[in-house]
């Protein structure tokens, strides 16, 4: 195993890690944990995230939760759950993510296995500190079909197609809502609180469901 030293405070970066010695890490660092990591054929980045990310990540994914409610689609949360496969040595915690397409069959289910079970359908990446270790490729080799990335004001949605993601332009999960357009929701009603945020995006999906 090689330690780089880290070129900020809020990260680490181990080499040439073999999958037991990234479990045992996954283990010593335990479940209740500040920390984020992504594992990719022997790197580790180990994260701490900033209380912007952090902002951020809890605003998007209760837009997630409001959207899903205002149109009442049946959805499941896991949080920054730790998605593994050790057939593809990948391993990753999203930022949060969530299941919609897939969700009648795990519903209820409080343990995984990426063998035989669905990953998740829609995982959220809050990139405000520019992550030295591209997550893209470890998502494709984990199978989640969509991405949205969060970075500088702006939301991008990414699908896997094939073995990369491509830039698109509708969501899967909701085709019908120009979800771009939440960062700017997001920066007209920060400054009125939480309940502002999510009576605002409730509103603008009632406003765009009308007008689609």
């Amino acid at each position: 195993m090689t330690v780089a030293t880290a070129t900020r405070a809020d990260r680490v970066i181990l080499y040439n890690l073999d999958w037991e010695q990234f479990e045992n890490i996954l283990q010593n660092l335990g479940e209740q944990r500040g920390a984020r990591v992504a594992y990719d054929n022997g790197t580790l980045e180990i994260m701490t995230p900033l209380p912007e990310h952090e902002f951020y990540k809890e605003v998007i994914g209760d837009f997630v939760k409001d959207i899903a409610e205002e149109l009442e689609v049946n959805y499941e949360s896991y949080g920054s759950t730790t998605w593994k496969r050790e057939s593809k040595m990948a391993g990753v915690e999203a930022d949060n993510c969530f299941y919609f397409q897939n969700e009648a069959a795990i519903r209820g289910r409080l343990n995984f296995d990426l063998n035989q079970d669905p990953p998740p359908d829609l995982a959220l990446e809050i990139d405000v500190t520019n992550k030295s270790l591209d997550r893209f490729p470890i998502y494709a080799r984990i199978g989640i079909p969509e991405i949205w990335c969060y970075d500088s004001g702006v939301l991008k949605i990414y699908n896997l197609q094939g073995n990369k993601y491509i830039e698109v332009d509708k969501s899967l999960v909701f085709p019908n809502l120009p979800i771009q357009e939440l960062p700017q929701l997001i920066e007209k009603n920060r400054t009125g609180g939480r309940l502002a945020l999510r009576r605002a995006v409730r509103e603008w999906v009632r406003q765009k469901g009308k007008s689609s």
